[in-house]
């Protein structure tokens, strides 16, 4: 089944049909997108990261596991909010999950509401995730539409030099190096040189 466009969608990973068609029931019923998937290779094969959401995927399935459709994510670095699912829950089970970055592990057979508040909260966690990427790319950005004086400004501040030293290694005078400074936070739109700061961080880390 293809996914909706235009809203959040949960995409399910499992081979019994009858769970499929289960959450396919149950997360439709609170008006989210579903995409129905037998495999973890139909999956793949399908997913758009363009579509916000979060993935529901079981742990034994013929074929690649839940687990290796993690490391696939991993290598091919799609990071959308995984919620593992087993009917044969233990402990070292969920802590391989979750310390290799699934959202959460939950076992078979489902509390239906305790599931969908999990989704939802799997759903809100992608979409901060894709404004803060959003962002990121909006900043990294106007960081390449800065004058090459305003970048010598920039690593300056970031090297925690003072206006006057700055002056004197660019051979400015310290008035023209704070109007590179009032220019280059403008172009960022950053609030103070602490917000600036946790911008450029923010950006040259690549992002959340």
């Amino acid at each position: 089944m293809a996914a909706k466009v235009g809203g959040p969608v949960v995409w399910v990973v499992d081979d019994d049909p009858a769970v499929r068609e289960y959450l396919q029931w149950l997360i439709e019923s609170v008006g989210l997108g579903v995409s129905l998937h037998a495999d973890a290779n139909q999956f793949l094969d399908a997913y758009d990261p363009n579509q916000p959401g979060c993935l529901l995927c079981d742990v034994r399935m013929p074929g690649p596991s839940g687990f290796d459709l993690q490391s696939e994510l991993a290598a091919r670095r799609i990071r959308i909010p995984l919620i593992m699912m087993t009917a044969y829950a233990e402990v070292p089970m969920a802590v391989r999950a979750l310390r290799s970055g699934a959202f959460d592990f939950v076992q078979k057979p489902f509390d239906g509401q305790v599931l969908l508040d999990r989704v939802r909260e799997a759903v809100e966690a992608d979409q901060r995730t894709r404004e803060s990427r959003q962002a990121t790319a909006e900043i990294a950005a106007r960081l390449e539409q800065l004058t090459e004086r305003q970048r010598s400004v920039l690593e300056g501040l970031l090297a925690g030099k003072p206006i006057k030293a700055i002056a004197a290694d660019l051979g400015l005078s310290p008035k023209t190096v704070d109007v590179h400074r009032i220019r280059l936070m403008e172009r960022l739109h950053a609030r103070s040189l602490p917000h600036l700061f946790q911008l450029v961080f923010q950006t040259r880390q690549g992002g959340s």
